[in-house]
């Protein structure tokens, strides 16, 4: 009988040091969190570079902008931007951007489009956007003396993306930006050709 006794304190002795090394282990997890905050996803810039430009046909398309502005489209490639410590870590590096860690953009426009123009082809976007189940997030509309503005930006469904359109009758230059959210880098991958793809429209 001593035998078995020892046998189950042995038993339940390994149980509480296997629980206490869980909950060891959840703590550093939830300490590492909180210091650190939500980590950055992985991305692989040329597959957001091809995203982008996919994206931005989709949305050229959505325009529904005669044939023949396809080639007056001035567009480059893919850029990238500033993103920022998470957590408490955050403090120690205020306005201090990761060097591994950036954000996404691919700008375009097109030159010479009149106001009407403007007007029907956003109108036409917002009705693409909203029946695939993207959120207006910000409508820049205004009209200030002489100054008309038309744009908005949506955000993709269940994600971080958004398309940012713009125009005003000072350049009537329709300025449109696709954007991919923060992303975390490998070294050397935004120095790839494919990264670095530009885009033009096809009619």
């Amino acid at each position: 009988m001593k035998k078995k006794r020892v046998g189950l304190g042995v038993l339940a002795a390994v149980g509480a040091l296997a629980l206490l090394a869980v909950g060891v282990d959840a703590g550093a997890k939830k300490v590492s969190e909180l210091w650190n905050g939500r980590p950055y996803p992985a991305a692989d810039p040329a597959a957001v570079s091809q995203k982008l430009q996919e994206r931005s046909q989709w949305t050229y398309d959505g325009f529904g902008l005669p044939p023949a502005t396809a080639g007056a489209v001035q567009a480059g490639g893919m850029s990238t931007g500033a993103c920022y410590y998470r957590g408490l870590r955050g403090f120690g590096h205020i306005d201090e951007a990761r060097m591994d860690v950036v954000d996404f953009g691919l700008r375009w426009e097109v030159p010479g489009v009149p106001e009407d123009t403007a007007r029907q082809a956003q109108q036409r976007l917002r009705k693409r956007l909203e029946g695939a189940g993207w959120k207006l997030t910000h409508d820049g509309n205004r009209t200030l003396e002489e100054l008309v503005e038309l744009g908005y930006r949506y955000q993709q469904p269940g994600g971080e993306d958004h398309i940012d359109v713009r125009w005003n009758n000072r350049t009537t230059t329709l300025v449109v930006t696709v954007y991919a959210p923060c992303g975390q880098v490998r070294p050397g991958s935004l120095d790839t050709e494919a990264a670095k793809a530009s885009w033009a429209p096809v009619a």
